[in-house]
C-alpha cells in the first residue's frame, strides 16, 4: 500500500468520525459537559489507562505529547479506535441494561526531523446520553407533575501536538486542543397541556498542554522514565438556542422560537499527571500514573451536587515474551487497574469509579510495528447509598495502531 493511498483513507476516517454520533447511557452524564472520554489509544487502555511516563516509538501516546519525539525517522503512524460498552444501571428500587457503541479515536503522527515529532488527532472528549423522569410538586398544592429530560451530544477534541528531545534524556512536548460541540436537552413537562422546551447549548474554546519525560540512568536491566503533564486552566464559551411550545388539542402552539442566549463560562481546571514507566529485561513495562484536577478553584455550578477535587490513580502492566515458539510468542499481554475519585458531589457521596483491564496485542505484519490492540475492561461507577445510581459495565476496545514508511511500499506478511 503506497502511503498517499493510507493519508487518503485516514482523513476519509476523519470525516467519517467528525459526523458520527458518540453514545452514552449513563445518568450521570447529565452534569456538567457529561462523562470523560475514558478511552485511550493503542495498548494503554488495557493498562488501566496509563502512560504518562511510557516511551513508545511505534505508537501514539496520546498521555504526553513528549513522546513524539521518539517516532523513528520515515515513519508514519496513524490509529482509530472502536469501543461497545454493556452496562447494568440500578437504583433501590428499578434496574435497566444498556448497549452503547462508539468511534473511540482517530489519530496520526510523523516525525518532521529525527527529534522532533508531531501528531493531529480527533477524541471525543465528553460524551451524554441521558433519560430521566422527575417527579415535582406543584407550588401552593400537594399535587405533583412528571417531567421527562432526555439528553445527548457531548464535546469533541481536535488537537495539535508537537514531541521535541532536547537532550539524549530529556524530551519536551506541546499540545493545543480545540473543544467544541454541542449538548441537547429536552425537557417534556407532562402536563396538559403538553410542553416541550428543546435547548441546544453549544460550547468551545481552547486548552493548552505541556509534557516532559525524563529517562533515568538504567539500572539492573530495567530503564525507567519520568513524565510529567500540566493542562492549563480554560473557559469554554457557551451559546445557547431554544425552541418550545405546547399543544392544546392535537395543536402546537409556540412559546419561543429560536432564542438565542449566552451561557455562562465552563471552567477546566488545572490539571496536572505525574507517571513512572520502568521497562525491565525488555520484556515486562509497567505504569504507575496519578493525576489531579482542581475543580474546587473553577466557579462551575450545579443545583443538584457540588464539584470537587478529582484524583485518578492507575497501574498497568505489559509482558511481552523473549523466547517461544507459534503465534502466541509474538503477543503482548496485558493488565490494569484505574480508580478515579470523580468530580461530583451528590448527597455528600463522591461519584467515584473502580476499573479493572485485560487485554493483548496482535501483531498484524513481520516488518513492522503494526498491531490490534484488545482490552476488555469490568468496573462500577456511583452507588447506591444515599437514594443514588449505581452502574456496573463491561467494555470492549479495538484500537487499530498501523505503522507505514514514508514513500515505500508494505508487505504485508
Amino acid at each position: 500500500m503506497i502511503l498517499k493511498k493510507n493519508i487518503f483513507g485516514v482523513f476519509l476516517l476523519i470525516h467519517t468520525i467528525l459526523w458520527a454520533q458518540n453514545d452514552t447511557s449513563s445518568p450521570y452524564s447529565l452534569y456538567g459537559l457529561g462523562l470523560e472520554n475514558k478511552t485511550s489509544f493503542g495498548g494503554f487502555t488495557a493498562m488501566g489507562n496509563t502512560g504518562v511516563a511510557q516511551i513508545t516509538p511505534f505508537q501514539i501516546n496520546n498521555f504526553n505529547p513528549a513522546n513524539l519525539s521518539n517516532i523513528p525517522l520515515n515513519s508514519f503512524l496513524y490509529e482509530i479506535g472502536i469501543n461497545g460498552t454493556y452496562s447494568s444501571i440500578k437504583t433501590n428500587d428499578v434496574s435497566q441494561n444498556t448497549t452503547d457503541f462508539n468511534f473511540s479515536h482517530l489519530a496520526i503522527a510523523f516525525p518532521v526531523i529525527k527529534t522532533w515529532g508531531m501528531n493531529f488527532g480527533l477524541i471525543p472528549y465528553s460524551k451524554v446520553g441521558y433519560n430521566i423522569d422527575i417527579e415535582k410538586p406543584i407550588e401552593g398544592s400537594t399535587s405533583t407533575f412528571n417531567t421527562r429530560i432526555i439528553g445527548s451530544g457531548g464535546l469533541n477534541n481536535l488537537y495539535w501536538a508537537n514531541g521535541m528531545k532536547i537532550h539524549e534524556k530529556i524530551s519536551l512536548g506541546i499540545e493545543l486542543s480545540f473543544l467544541f460541540g454541542t449538548i441537547d436537552e429536552e425537557n417534556w413537562v407532562l402536563t396538559d397541556p403538553l410542553v416541550n422546551i428543546l435547548d441546544h447549548n453549544y460550547y468551545n474554546g481552547l486548552k493548552f498542554k505541556t509534557g516532559i519525560h525524563y529517562t533515568l540512568p538504567d539500572l539492573a536491566n530495567t530503564k525507567t522514565t519520568l513524565g510529567v503533564t500540566f493542562e492549563a486552566p480554560t473557559k469554554l464559551k457557551g451559546t445557547q438556542t431554544r425552541n418550545s411550545y405546547k399543544t392544546i388539542g392535537g395543536y402546537q402552539i409556540d412559546i419561543e422560537k429560536d432564542t438565542e442566549n449566552n451561557l455562562d463560562d465552563f471552567e477546566l481546571p488545572l490539571t496536572i499527571s505525574v507517571g513512572v514507566s520502568s521497562k525491565i529485561n525488555k520484556n515486562i513495562i509497567s505504569n504507575f500514573d496519578y493525576k489531579k484536577l482542581w475543580w474546587e478553584n473553577t466557579n462551575n455550578y450545579n443545583n443538584s451536587g457540588n464539584y470537587t477535587n478529582q484524583s485518578i490513580y492507575a497501574f498497568g502492566v505489559e509482558y511481552k515474551p523473549s523466547k517461544g515458539y507459534g503465534f502466541s510468542s509474538l503477543l503482548k499481554y496485558r493488565l490494569g487497574l484505574n480508580y478515579n475519585t470523580g468530580f461530583l458531589n451528590i448527597s455528600n457521596q463522591k461519584i467515584d469509579t473502580y476499573s479493572l483491564s485485560i487485554g493483548l496485542g496482535i501483531p498484524m505484519s513481520k516488518q513492522n510495528a503494526s498491531s490490534l490492540n484488545i482490552s476488555y475492561s469490568i468496573g462500577k461507577e456511583g452507588t447506591l447509598s444515599n437514594s443514588l445510581i449505581e452502574e456496573n459495565f463491561h467494555k470492549l476496545t479495538l484500537n487499530l495502531s498501523f505503522m507505514g514508511n514514508w514513500f515505500q511500499k508494505q508487505k504485508i506478511f
